[in-house]
């Protein structure tokens, strides 16, 4: 099982766009050390020919031009695509705005749960994607799926889903209510474990996560690899950097650092190699020559950059 990370960025990617934080400024003028990411997605190939994708961002068509075994191959036909399937974590924008890319009559299938297909449902603009050549398909939590193709194919690919502490989608919060809970535990956000025939073991993909519970412990011993939630360093790294009123938890993400945080949480559960993904513009790991980004690799983890390969 072939594993690519096609972008490695939060939201907005880095440099954000309209970011004039230190660090976009640094990844902007060059700086050694800080290096520029697209926003969230991996890529996940059991023959090295067919392609699932883990979300579609804003950034896709990018990503498919860095990214030559997403592209169509020389004898292929005039339209045609390695991407066999798109599996969805949650309904963020950076997760399923790339859909919209991808609508040129392509058949692909797309994976994704209740909730995250009911989004897709409601706004009509994902009507681009024609149901009858772009299927949409229900990852039922805890039970293992082979992936297939538009034409029910299999990849080879094989992904168990399963709901992780989050919340809903920014744009579904319900703004006129300032004591409302957002938070969700049931599938809103979800992690997927991601194996295939013939691999050493699973890679599991959590891009989003609020905390780290005994449930979500017990899932990751004996993980070949974790791809997991990097958004921030610290909690209030936001407010302090002064570019943002939220916190962290507030936004549905756990920080790396602190006793609440992943590193402590995960620091005593068997897994073998670990990766920050989901990484914002403002957390200080983005620079290689930063204390934390020592800290983080003093703890076992990797910071995650685009076009990073590992094979299980």
């Amino acid at each position: 099982m072939r594993v690519k990370i096609i972008g490695s960025a939060a939201g907005g990617g880095f440099p954000q766009w309209n970011c004039n934080y230190r660090l976009s400024r640094a990844a902007r003028s060059g700086t050694a050390g800080v290096h520029s990411r697209t926003q969230s997605s991996i890529a996940a190939s059991a023959d090295g020919t067919g392609w699932v994708l883990f979300n579609a961002s804003p950034d896709i068509r990018q990503q498919i031009a860095q990214t030559p075994e997403l592209q169509p191959a020389d004898d292929a036909p005039l339209r045609s695509t390695p991407i066999r399937a798109v599996v969805l974590t949650n309904a963020d924008v950076d997760h399923i705005a790339g859909l919209l890319s991808l609508r040129e009559r392509q058949p692909f299938a797309i994976y994704a749960t209740a909730q995250v297909l009911a989004t897709l449902e409601a706004n009509s603009i994902f009507n681009v994607l024609d149901p009858q050549i772009v299927p949409r398909r229900l990852l039922t939590p805890t039970e293992e799926l082979a992936i297939r193709d538009a034409d029910g194919r299999e990849t080879g690919v094989v992904v168990e889903s399963f709901p992780v502490p989050g919340k809903i989608a920014l744009y579904l919060e319900q703004r006129d209510d300032p004591g409302a809970d957002f938070s969700s535990d049931t599938g809103d956000t979800i992690g997927v474990r991601i194996t295939g025939a013939g691999s050493r073991g699973a890679v599991f993909y959590i891009p989003g996560c609020a905390r780290i519970d005994a449930a979500l412990r017990a899932r990751l011993v004996d993980a070949a690899c974790l791809l997991f939630d990097g958004t921030l360093f610290t909690d209030d790294e936001m407010i302090i950097a002064r570019v943002g009123p939220k916190t962290g938890a507030r936004m549905g993400h756990i920080a790396m650092s602190g006793e609440a945080g992943s590193i402590a949480g995960l620091a005593d559960v068997k897994i073998g190699r670990r990766v920050f993904v989901h990484i914002n513009n403002t957390n200080p790991v983005l620079d290689e020559n930063s204390a934390e980004h020592a800290a983080v690799k003093a703890a076992g983890w990797e910071v995650a950059s685009d076009g990073m390969e590992m094979e299980f």
